[in-house]
């Protein structure tokens, strides 16, 4: 590193902007490397039944690190309180609020992100739960400048990622949060000199991540067995999936897939008990639900939730 690539880390103003424990990496590789001005994050909000205010992820890492925290409600709004503090380059990951153009135009190096897919596949605010809901085999991390669109922005650099068979959406999201701190640090030098590619994304390639509701996480028997496995790794560990089994909502952390078939039985109707699991009949096969969380309860083995039913569950509908 030369004198002058010296003097622009130390003169640089950085402003991070991110929420969850994604961004978290992004963060802490961030501050390790460059000075940051100031962390921008989404207000505390109130969790459980206590009502007490949970701090974001990334809040706790600024001020561990004596880094100056905004919250804001409504950026769109409140954008000014930024602009004031003349960042020269805004780096944000999983912010969750979409930035106004006046704020994306100021820095002189402009706004990155850092997405966890490889745009334009996976726009969107779940590109790691879809990744594996969808099928996917592989994805990545993209460093994109920032555009108006919705992860639109040209594309700067990409970095793939095998997704296993074994994958859930929990080990994915490390694996991807840890490649995007490690290839925004390889980044930087050359949005910095200038001599970085800017890749303009193409339309016809484009696929969405949409935020995970809860309709999307209920199961349905009529799918192939493979859907349903990928369903439920693409939702654990959270929001998770579930079934309906006698009124109770069920849900499922951990499955199989069988190479069992019955033809004769109706999709969703539970038709055999194996060891490891509770087998359910699919559209095209069996799936094994080896690891369950009844309503109200904790998670528990197969084996376990049967020992607590009264009757054999044999022949009954999951819905």
């Amino acid at each position: 590193m030369n004198i002058e690539d010296i003097v622009v880390k130390r003169e640089l103003k950085i402003i991070f902007m991110g929420t969850p424990d994604f961004s978290v990496p992004i963060l802490e590789s961030l501050i390790k490397n460059y000075k940051v001005k100031a962390v921008v994050t989404q207000p505390d909000k109130q969790v459980g039944r206590s009502g007490k205010f949970a701090h974001p992820p990334v809040k706790m890492v600024a001020e561990k690190n004596n880094i100056l925290v905004i919250q804001l409600s409504k950026i769109k709004e409140q954008y000014q309180e930024i602009i004031d503090l003349e960042p020269d380059l805004i780096v944000t990951c999983a912010y969750g609020q979409i930035l106004p153009e006046e704020l994306l135009n100021y820095p002189k190096y402009g706004c990155i992100n850092v997405h966890a897919s490889l745009l334009p596949k996976l726009r969107g605010g779940a590109p790691i739960h879809r990744a594996i809901i969808d099928g996917y085999t592989k994805t990545g991390v993209t460093i994109m400048y920032m555009a108006k669109g919705m992860d639109d922005g040209d594309i700067i650099e990409q970095r793939e990622i095998e997704i296993s068979d074994e994958d859930t959406a929990s080990t994915l999201h490390d694996k991807l949060s840890k490649l995007g701190s490690e290839l925004l640090i390889e980044t930087l030098p050359s949005i910095l000199n200038g001599t970085n590619k800017r890749i303009p994304q193409n339309p016809s390639d484009v696929t969405f991540a949409p935020i995970i509701k809860p309709v999307d996480e209920k199961i349905d028997f009529n799918k192939t067995t493979k859907e349903i496995y990928n369903k439920v790794r693409g939702l654990n560990s959270f929001p998770g999936a579930y079934f309906i089994l006698n009124g109770k909502r069920i849900k499922v952390w951990e499955s199989e897939i069988s190479d069992d078939y019955f033809p004769q039985n109706i999709n969703g109707e539970i038709v055999k008990l194996y060891k490891n699991g509770i087998g359910i009949k699919t559209s095209n096969g069996v799936i094994i639900f080896k690891c369950l969380q009844p309503e109200g309860k904790s998670k528990m083995s197969s084996r376990d939730f049967l020992n607590g039913t009264k009757n054999s569950i044999l022949g009954e509908i999951a819905r």
